[in-house]
Formats: C-alpha cells, sequence, structure tokens
C-alpha cells in the first residue's frame, strides 16, 4: 500500500482534480508534495528536482489553480532553455488544463516564422510557454503584454544560464510586474542559480528532493572501439542491449546525419534530432519516436534538452560529450520511474582519459568495461510495430485526436485498439497505428471526410 500524499488532499478545483483522476494523478511525486501546498499557499519556490520526477505538473497545477479563464489576459509565462522543452511543457500544461474549458496556452520559441505567433498574440494567451529569446522579441515588439503576470516559471534555469541566456533573462524580468509569484526548478543548485534567485525571488521556499529520489538503476557498459569499427559495433550494441525506444548520442550534426543514415542501411529505424532541422521536421522526429513508429533516436546533446520519452530502454555514446557531467545528464533519461536502464559508450583508445574523468564522476557507480557479444537479441525490438501517418489539418482546423479516431474507425475502418498516439500541431497532425492496419488507415484519412473536410494523408517513413 502506497503511503504517497493524494492530490485530493490539497485544495485543487473541482474541474483540475476531476481531470487529475482521468488522467491516472492520484498520488503526488516527491517534488509535487514538497512544492504544490506552496505553490497553492502563493509563495516563491526555488525547487531542485530530476527530470522525469513530475516537476513540470508541480508547477502547472500551481499555475492553472490560481489562472481566471474568464479574463483573456496572460497570468502565467514559463520560460525554457529549448524549443523540445518548451513544446513538452505546453503539451503538459494543455493535458492538466483539460477539464477548465477555454483556457489558451501558447508555444513561443524561435526557429519558426514571427508571423504565425503574431497572428495567435491578437487575443493574448493565458498562458505562455517560450524561449528567452522569442519571447524578449515579442516583449520588445510590444506584441506580448504581461502586465496581468501573476505567476512566472523558468524551468530547468540552470541549463538556461549554461546556455547563455542571463541577459535575455534580465531583459524580460523588466516587463514582468514586481509583485508575481516566481518560481525556479532545476537539476543542479550552481552559486550561479542562487544569484538568479535572490534576484527575482523574495524570501523563496527552497525544496530538493534529489537526496530522497530513489536512485537509477543503470547498467553502464563501455565497449573499446576504433573510428573505422564505430557505427559496425553501434549496430551491434543495439541489437544486444537495445529496446524498443533507444537513444543515441552524437558530438555533432553531422555524425547525426551519418548514424541515423547507416543504420537505415541496416533496417533500423532510426531518425536523427539536430539543429538543422526546421520545427515541423523537429516535431515528426520527436512524434515518430515518442509513437513508437521509429526505434532509434540520434541527438546532439543541445537538440535532446527538453527530451521527454517515457520507457526509454537504453542509451548508447556514440561519443563521448567533452564534459563528463553531460554523460550523466545523457544516461539519466533511462531507468526513470524505478524501472532499470542499459547505457552502452563507444570509446576509442584516445578517449579513454575522459571515460576515467566519467568513472570519478561516479565513484559509488559500476562501470564495465565489455565486448559485444554476437547475440542479437534486440533484432526484433528494432522494428517498431506502429507506423505513422501525416494528415493536412490540426488545432487550427479545429480538429482534435477523437476526430481523427473517428474517421480512422467509421465504417468498416481498423479498430480502436490499432490506434497509437495522436499528435495535433496548427496546421497538421500525426497519428500512430499498427503496421499490419497501415495501408487501410491510410486509405480511410484519405478518404474519409473529417469534419465534413477531406485532408491529404500521408505516410511518413
Amino acid at each position: 500500500m502506497s503511503n504517497r500524499a493524494k492530490f485530493s488532499s490539497l485544495d485543487i478545483p473541482p474541474a483540475l482534480l476531476s481531470n487529475l483522476d482521468d488522467l491516472g494523478y492520484t498520488e503526488m511525486t516527491l517534488v509535487q508534495a514538497e512544492t504544490l501546498p506552496h505553490l497553492i499557499g502563493g509563495s516563491d519556490v526555488l525547487a531542485r528536482a530530476k527530470t522525469g520526477s513530475g516537476k513540470t505538473a508541480a508547477f502547472g497545477l500551481g499555475l492553472l489553480i490560481k489562472l481566471d479563464a474568464t479574463s483573456f489576459r496572460t497570468q502565467a509565462l514559463v520560460l525554457c532553455p529549448t524549443r523540445e522543452l518548451a513544446d513538452q511543457v505546453a503539451k503538459e500544461i494543455r493535458r492538466l488544463a483539460r477539464g477548465v474549458p477555454n483556457i489558451k496556452i501558447l508555444t513561443l520559441c524561435g526557429g519558426v516564422p514571427l508571423r504565425p505567433q503574431l497572428a495567435s498574440l491578437q487575443h493574448s494567451p493565458h498562458v505562455i510557454v517560450g524561449t528567452p529569446g522569442r519571447v524578449l522579441k515579442h516583449l520588445s515588439k510590444e506584441t506580448v503584454e504581461l502586465a496581468g503576470l501573476q505567476t512566472l516559471v523558468l524551468d530547468e534555469a540552470d541549463r538556461m544560464l549554461d546556455m547563455g541566456f542571463a541577459d535575455e533573462l534580465d531583459a524580460i524580468l523588466e516587463f514582468v510586474p514586481k509583485d508575481r509569484q516566481t518560481l525556479l526548478f532545476s537539476a543542479t543548485f550552481p552559486k550561479s542559480i542562487a544569484a538568479v534567485s535572490l534576484r527575482v525571488q523574495r524570501s523563496p521556499v527552497k525544496v530538493d528532493v534529489t537526496a530522497d529520489e530513489q536512485p537509477a538503476q543503470i547498467m553502464q557498459l563501455w565497449c573499446s572501439v576504433t573510428r573505422d569499427s564505430r557505427n559496425r559495433q553501434l549496430v551491434r550494441a543495439l541489437r544486444v542491449w537495445g529496446g524498443e525506444l533507444n537513444l543515441v548520442f552524437c558530438n555533432t550534426r553531422a555524425d547525426c546525419v551519418g548514424v541515423a543514415n547507416y543504420l537505415v542501411a541496416q533496417n533500423i529505424a532510426a531518425v536523427a534530432l539536430h539543429g538543422d532541422l526546421d520545427q515541423r521536421e523537429r516535431n515528426e522526429v520527436l512524434a515518430r519516436f515518442a509513437n513508437r513508429s521509429a526505434a532509434v533516436l540520434i541527438a546532439t546533446d543541445v537538440a535532446a534538452r527538453g527530451l521527454d520519452v517515457k520507457d526509454l530502454d537504453a542509451v548508447f555514446n556514440y561519443e563521448l560529450p567533452k564534459q563528463a557531467e553531460t554523460y550523466v545528464h545523457r544516461i539519466g533519461r533511462t531507468a526513470r520511474a524505478g524501472k532499470q536502464g542499459v547505457a552502452v559508450s563507444m570509446v576509442e583508445p584516445l578517449e579513454e582519459w575522459r571515460w576515467r574523468e566519467i568513472e570519478e564522476l561516479q565513484p559509488d557507480a559500476a562501470l564495465e568495461k565489455c565486448e559485444i557479444p554476437n547475440a542479437e537479441r534486440a533484432e526484433n525490438l528494432l522494428k517498431p510495430a506502429m507506423t505513422t501517418i501525416e494528415i493536412s489539418g490540426g488545432r487550427k482546423n479545429k480538429l482534435r485526436a477523437g476526430d481523427l479516431l473517428g474517421a480512422l474507425t467509421a465504417d468498416g475502418g481498423i479498430s480502436g485498439d490499432s490506434v497509437g498516439s495522436i499528435d495535433l500541431f496548427d496546421t497538421y497532425s500525426y497519428v500512430a497505428v499498427r503496421n499490419a492496419q497501415s495501408s487501410q488507415a491510410f486509405q480511410q484519412l484519405a478518404n474519409q471526410p473529417i469534419k465534413g473536410r477531406r485532408y491529404r494523408a500521408r505516410l511518413r517513413k
């Protein structure tokens, strides 16, 4: 029997509480139990918690509880270091807000044209989630108004400072009201975070749940390779230790593309995530990986920031990162929520000094050198069971996930249990279906009107 506190023990509006129950959120995680009472009480909070600890739901609920849906002004601003994290945070807040009608949540990030954002800002959103550079640009153009702001959230504040956003944060603070609640969430507490807290917060409640969180159960292995053998060894390692969802880290964009092309040539469903992709391409890559249409995601460290994919089976370091701390961040994406994970690193002889630094950073961890066996346990796991179909309509067409599900299952279509994740964006959507039903699903979406209109459908591979 669990002893964790329940959301129902807090003063949460019935509509939000009912939606939490529908989402399966009944018991609070450590960071939620430690922060939500203070968030509801209106205190500033400085919280340290690992990625995947439930921090987004904590501050998301905190800002939604005090939101007035009848007042069409921006009441909450969440700043994130990357587009990927901003998208994940906005998606989670939308899920949490489902029980309250007419709440508008807008994402403002770079890498996409300003014009569509300007159109969306004609009516102020209740919540803005964005990156510092793009939010500041809108503030400077007076296309965002923050006079009614109640809650300011800095998510992954340590990463924002690492990425050089200190000046943008200072500039944004000039536009926000002095009388506000300010929440800082960070995975680490360097001195720079303390300095930011001192400038932007008022007597914050300090919460650190990292010491109480269950240590990740990660089997850490490293294999000696050469530059010429690295690709072949990676394929062998994936087939031995990989699972249904695998993340491969490269240090450069060029290596991401090269490794992805090599894996695809080996009949492994792989996609690459790097800085040269535009926003639509990034959304497609992340959707295909999260909905299990691709078994392997190859990414740079910057591109993977904010990536939140549940049940990630294994992390592979195609190359060791330049900093030992980055390695710890990389492998921490597996073995979440008490599950076990695997981290495998490809190490050239000239890189072994870096591996020694990684070992020194984790004195209590067992890091094992090994040869890659010939067994191919994950051969079938690397062949996804799902296929992604793109539809040429999205939220701006008033489409909902239920509309797409209805079109797929209508008039002798496919069964509902053959449909996986449905991801809606402004002007397009992605739906995952089981491979065996992909042709029939494609025909359904291409020929079946959705809310009285036909949309183009494309298989994405």
